[in-house]
């Protein structure tokens, strides 16, 4: 069944995919920053910021944004195990294959035996899931500036702390990414249904649907498309059942709203 509502839901899947990349004004420029700031010589960059507001989409895109300029490497699940993360650098940056143990003492002569003309860039996301020991280790690499390292972080309560005890100077540049606000919301949902060429879809998201979506979720990507998945999961269920009538289609309902927030476990029923 070729259904627009079906095809709605699809639209907020939640994968991370830079194709699916939103530009908001706001968004765009912290991103432009983000990319100027490769340019520069510095030796590792943060971001940071709460759970959904976009850091892996923001990885994925620079990945695929730098890789035809410039080597860059994407790791989107931490590789908790020591000698197993300097393995996969030196197979994946120098080439260099290791089919014993590596340590770090050993990694570093293979590190100070390569000269690249360009920095290589290192993306690791969930960079708090690493151990205390091996983020010195990491801090240790950006010094001899031979690769260049973009790490992402869940802001916490103790964000400074985590930044001063992880980091200390070596971040040369600190980037926050925060949730959206109900205008930026509206733009951000009407433009992923629009590029999936939903109009009818996007036109029923009205500034007093989505100030309701966004009291929800308070403006949280990751939240606002679980939420949407639901929402359209429920219209097309309504849809499948001929109740589609019963509801009003030029607008969505805060009742159905509030429907797909419960079932989502975003607000108690």
């Amino acid at each position: 069944m070729n259904s627009i509502y079906l095809k709605s839901k699809d639209v907020f899947l939640d994968i991370v995919n830079p194709k699916d990349y939103i530009q908001l004004d706001r968004v765009s420029t912290i991103y432009q920053s983000l990319k100027d700031s490769i340019k520069k010589p510095l030796k590792m960059i943060l971001l940071y910021g709460r759970p959904g507001t976009g850091k892996s989409m923001f990885l994925n895109k620079l990945h695929q944004d730098l890789s035809s300029s410039q080597s860059v490497f994407l790791y989107k699940t931490p590789i908790l195990d020591e000698s197993e993360f300097y393995k996969t650098l030196a197979q994946d940056i120098f080439e260099v294959r290791y089919s014993g143990e590596l340590n770090f003492t050993q990694f570093m002569k293979i590190v100070e035996s390569k000269n690249f003309d360009v920095v290589p860039v290192v993306l690791l996301d969930e960079a708090q899931l690493y151990s205390e020991s091996l983020m010195e280790r990491i801090r240790l690499l950006s010094d001899t500036r031979t690769i260049k390292f973009v790490i992402t972080l869940h802001k916490t309560e103790k964000e400074d702390i985590i930044a001063k005890e992880h980091f200390q100077t070596r971040i040369w540049e600190s980037i926050e990414l925060e949730n959206a606000s109900s205008t930026e919301l509206k733009i951000y949902i009407q433009k992923k249904l629009m590029k999936a060429n939903c109009f009818d879809s996007a036109n029923m998201f009205t500034g007093k649907s989505v100030h309701r979506i966004h009291k929800i979720t308070n403006g949280n990507y990751r939240d606002t498309n679980k939420l949407l998945y639901t929402l359209f999961d429920i219209y097309t269920i309504y849809e499948n059942n001929n109740k589609i009538t019963a509801i009003k289609t030029e607008q969505v309902p805060n009742k159905l709203i509030e429907m797909a927030a419960i079932h989502t476990g975003l607000i108690d029923a």
